[in-house]
């Protein structure tokens, strides 16, 4: 055999070993736990900042745009369908769009993960608003409140429960896509799931991104649900209620 077509051969062999993953590769490693600790809770820690930074701008932004649908009902419609729109457009898309602007910094990876939390949001903001009893506003109404303070005082608190769903489903989605950061080069523990699998199919990287995703997804739907049942303290009631009646419209005034 010729030395080139040696070299040639040791050349393949040394490809097919670096794409193979390790002979010792188990998905679960505390080695690598202990080892990269460190790197871990950071990427737990940006995971958590994004997540929260896009959900408040995201609530910020939908409760006035579903106080608005609420108060002129012809704008629901076109409310409702350009949310619909936005949240369709691919992430990809929208990273691709707001790079040049932004640079790769975390508030690439922010404003759209709180454009696709919009729809949920505005959503279930208005079908809080919506059922709030026709009762309630009468009681309100008579007891001279104008427009904005019955707003305030009266439907948004009566709201909550449909605010507080509309929170959880937009906090759930935004862990899930948050993992999408990693192109821009803010993805949190997307970071650890990419690496991984760059790193010749590293399972316990890729597990252990994997597990905090799901784990950070649970723990702060659990904790939105228990805010929930603290500031709802009628929905705890054994007898079904979507409200409290009129004469806690006027403890809550």
């Amino acid at each position: 055999m010729s030395s080139y077509a040696t070299a040639g051969l040791v050349a393949s062999l040394d490809g097919l070993a670096q794409d193979s993953p390790a002979p010792d590769n188990p998905w679960v490693s505390w080695q690598y736990l202990e080892n990269n600790s460190d790197r871990i809770l950071a990427a737990l820690a940006e995971h958590i900042s994004i997540t929260t930074q896009a959900v408040l701008l995201a609530t910020v932004i939908a409760i006035p745009l579903a106080v608005l649908a609420y108060w002129f009902r012809p704008l629901t419609g076109p409310i409702l369908a350009s949310a619909g729109v936005l949240y369709t457009i691919p992430a990809l898309a929208v990273f691709a769009f707001v790079t040049p602007y932004l640079g790769l910094r975390p508030i690439t990876v922010v404003i759209p993960l709180a454009i696709y939390a919009l729809l949920m949001l505005i959503r279930n903001t208005l079908t809080g608003l919506v059922q709030v009893p026709e009762e309630v506003r009468d009681a309100a109404r008579g007891m001279g409140y104008g427009r904005l303070v019955q707003l305030l005082r009266i439907e948004l608190p009566l709201a909550v429960p449909g605010i507080l769903t509309g929170l959880r489903l937009a906090t759930v989605s935004t862990v899930a896509m948050t993992t999408i950061g990693v192109l821009p080069g803010h993805g949190g523990l997307g970071r650890l799931i990419i690496e991984g699998f760059r790193n010749n199919f590293f399972k316990a990287e890729i597990l252990t991104g994997t597990v905090l995703c799901v784990a950070l997804a649970l723990a702060l739907d659990l904790l939105l649900l228990g805010l929930g049942r603290l500031a709802t303290p009628w929905t705890r009631s054994s007898a079904p209620a979507t409200a409290p009646d009129q004469s806690e419209v006027a403890e809550v005034a």
